[in-house]
């Protein structure tokens, strides 16, 4: 596998912490937990320095059917990093391990993350791009255009490490409408065909996929593949942000130098853990602060399944 399984290690430049850093570039919410506001704290929890750059600024998550905010100009997403660049004649950008993507306003804020993934791996070749495809669900009141469907199923799928689709994105980014684990595990290697190591396939419940009461994930390889379920708990008003979670906690796995079936197996059960924490609460955001401790040392492990390659 490329980057994703290379050992993450290399000289510690004078100056610099050898905590892991995260360039995460998502939307944001003052009030909640959704984009960055769902990954960023999850992340630092679990020791990885996280630098946000925020897609849009929004008062609340679009489900809730009203908000307020802008989305951010365009080339300040690279401006931001170019100011980073600068910092310490590049060494600061030279200790950035990773780039996280999530909700895109635009297919030409698209262009801009891809030129920080560049401007990144020019500072440091082993750093990784990882790709959450979100693409929006007008259902539910979140909405992206189209032109951002197509960045990711071309120009994301090609230029990414890891990429984390829910069922309905990894058809978008295939072509395909896969209706059975059989063929969501066909549509990810049809993914990993167009450039990235691994596709993390982030809750299989659409279309039947899995059965009502589990929340179940799908880690596929060029060589395996891994599946890990978990319970899926009651609640009033499902809460929203969860896909940006999980994608944040298996970035920071793999930052700390787990396999990936260990960071699946993380992510199952540190999400596992917010999940209980807000369930309890009856709350519709995510309770990441109740769950803290919970994320960084869950109580109950959840064991990933390899399945069978043919």
């Amino acid at each position: 596998m490329r980057r994703a399984q290379q050992q993450m290690h290399r000289v510690r430049p004078r100056g610099v912490s050898t905590t892991k850093n995260v360039i995460s570039i998502q939307s944001h919410v003052v009030y909640g937990a959704a984009g960055n506001s769902a990954a960023v704290f999850p992340m630092q929890r679990l020791g990885v320095n996280v630098w946000p750059i925020h897609t849009v600024q929004f008062s609340n998550h679009t489900q809730y059917g009203k908000w307020e905010g802008l989305p951010t100009p365009m080339e300040q997403i690279s401006l931001l990093v170019d100011g980073i660049a600068a910092l310490d004649g590049g060494e600061v950008l030279r200790s950035c391990n990773a780039v996280l993507s999530g909700y895109l306003g635009s297919p030409e804020q698209g262009e801009h993350v891809l030129a920080v993934v560049r401007k990144v791996r020019e500072a440091n070749p082993k750093a990784l791009y990882i790709c959450d495809p979100v693409m929006g669900h007008p259902a539910k009141g979140c909405v992206v255009p189209q032109g951002v469907q197509d960045h990711h199923a071309f120009a994301s799928a090609a230029a990414a490490d890891v990429v984390c689709p829910n069922v309905l994105e990894l058809g978008v980014m295939t072509g395909t409408e896969p209706r059975s684990p059989s063929e969501v595990l066909a549509a990810a290697r049809k993914l990993l065909d167009k450039g990235p190591s691994l596709v993390l396939v982030k809750h299989l419940a659409h279309a039947g996929l899995s059965p009502s009461d589990s929340f179940e994930m799908l880690l596929v390889s060029r060589t395996e593949a891994w599946h890990c379920s978990t319970p899926l708990l009651p609640f009033s008003r499902p809460p929203v942000g969860v896909g940006d979670l999980t994608t944040g906690l298996f970035l920071a796995g793999l930052l700390h130098g787990k396999t990936p079936r260990e960071a699946l197996e993380h992510t199952a059960a540190a999400y596992f853990e917010v999940m209980k924490a807000t369930s309890e609460a009856d709350q519709y955001e995510l309770q990441l602060v109740a769950a803290q401790d919970g994320i960084a040392s869950p109580t109950r492990p959840f064991e990933a399944r390899l399945l069978p390659t043919s």
